[in-house]
């Protein structure tokens, strides 16, 4: 049985990954870099009764039928940790194994939305030190504006104070609608992630309150001692089971990443999204399994990192796609082949949304996209080019510049594609079935 967490932050596009991926292993027939496919040794996937009562199941069917639909639509993104078992019979590669008959591989993939993510690192930081580092993002240039209502609040609050419960709720609130504001902004290192994304604990006391800062001698009572106490009991009651329960069990692990959206978004979005990625990817639990994995807990063996979104940029520019994420995850990365994991970087399209042609501009052939828009309307055009050296993109957005030096990228929302779905054709994609022979095809 395999175990492969899908994660990234949020609009990375989990859900279209995970449904594309179900999907066109189902039918086979858009899966030619997948090994035990080309080998034709992958005879049937087929999906397995939940295996987890205590878990939702990832609405595979669902999500379907949103991107096959008439007119098609992109599915609701993913709003609480959900799972699939997906089991492959397969014809074995050697004819020793032959003689034992046909066997059958378990594929549990676990999806959990990008928002619980931000909380890993929350597990090795106190209330203080957690508060200072909150505290100094929030005056950062990127996100002073978003946080402005809240600082103001708190210059007015005195943490040793009494607590004061509507006033407590009243700063948890604005720091709240903070956090969603810089969400919608585009940024990328955002905890706690249930304030954005609650689920069944939308008013609890766990997520009544926010940073605050240095108090010297803050007595039982304050304001100071009751938000430490919540943010202990967040990260005993919600980061650590989830860490616990679902994190540590993975032994593979894809990470998406929108690189696009956060260049269009400037230097500070791709400032904000590394230094995020940096401190989720540093709580991964990477290495290889001994044979004692059962008593000390499963490790990511292999590790993923995907540009998403590669169907908006014509193939030229996918290594150029590929490279910036490797670079925006370079310091995670490197600890994580330390540790004896084996990563990789690609740029993926979970479902193709856009057709590749080139026209003629200027005595040269340029190559454009075309695919339709939300609103219906269809268009062919040529995204730019991505710069060659990625360092390029990193020194900008390390110098806190406001805007790219050598212009602004674009990145344009396309529709999913009028298709009709047929039996052994499976959803168009790009790469998709090389990343799964990276992930898993060592055990196929």
């Amino acid at each position: 049985m395999i175990r492969l967490g899908v994660t990234g932050p949020s609009r990375a596009g989990k859900t279209v990954f995970i449904t594309s991926l179900v999907a066109n292993l189902i039918d086979l027939a858009r899966m030619p870099q997948l090994g035990a496919v080309r080998q034709g040794r992958l005879l049937q996937a087929y999906l397995q009764p939940h295996p987890d009562t205590t878990v939702p199941r990832f609405d595979f069917e669902g999500h379907l039928a949103a991107l096959t639909g008439d007119p098609p639509r992109w599915p609701e993104s993913t709003r609480a940790i959900s799972q699939l078992r997906l089991s492959l019979r397969l014809r074995p590669e050697s004819r020793l194994r032959r003689l034992a008959g046909l066997r059958t591989v378990h594929l549990d993939i676990v999806d959990y939305p990008g928002e619980w993510l931000l909380d890993l690192p929350l597990m090795s930081l106190s209330f203080a030190s957690w508060s200072a580092e909150a505290l100094a993002a929030a005056r950062e240039p990127a996100r002073a504006p978003l946080a402005a209502a809240w600082l103001s609040q708190l210059a007015a609050t005195d943490p040793a104070a009494p607590l004061d419960e509507p006033a407590a709720q009243r700063l948890a609130d604005a720091f709240r609608d903070y956090l969603r504001a810089a969400n919608r902004a585009g940024l990328s290192h955002l905890a706690p992630g249930r304030y954005l994304m609650p689920g069944d604990h939308e008013g609890s006391p766990m997520l009544t309150f926010c940073p605050l800062p240095r108090t010297e001698g803050a007595r039982r009572g304050s304001l100071w001692r009751a938000f430490e106490r919540r943010y202990d009991a967040y990260r005993r009651n919600l980061v650590e089971p989830f860490f616990r329960n679902h994190f540590a069990r993975l032994h593979r692990q894809v990470v998406l990443i929108d690189v696009l959206d956060a260049l269009a978004r400037g230097p500070r979005a791709v400032a904000d999204l590394r230094r995020a990625m940096t401190a989720i990817l540093a709580c991964f639990r990477a290495g290889q399994n001994g044979l004692f994995a059962f008593l000390t807990g499963a490790r990511i063996e292999r590790l993923l990192f995907c540009a998403t979104k590669a169907d908006h940029l014509h193939h030229s520019q996918h290594d150029r796609l590929a490279a910036i994420a490797r670079a925006l995850v370079a310091e995670a990365e490197q600890g994580a082949r330390f540790r004896g994991a084996e990563t990789a970087a690609m740029a993926v399209a979970s479902l193709r949304a856009t057709v590749e042609q080139e026209l003629p501009h200027g005595g040269a052939r340029i190559g454009m996209v075309r695919g339709r828009l939300p609103d219906g309307r269809e268009v062919a055009l040529h995204p730019g080019d991505l710069p060659e050296d990625p360092a390029a993109v990193l020194g900008a957005s390390r110098a806190g510049l406001a805007q790219w030096p050598e212009g602004d990228y674009h990145s344009v929302e396309f529709a999913p594609p009028m298709l009709a779905v047929r039996h052994g054709r499976g959803l168009p994609h790009i790469r998709l079935d090389r990343a799964l022979e990276f992930l898993i095809g060592d055990r196929l």
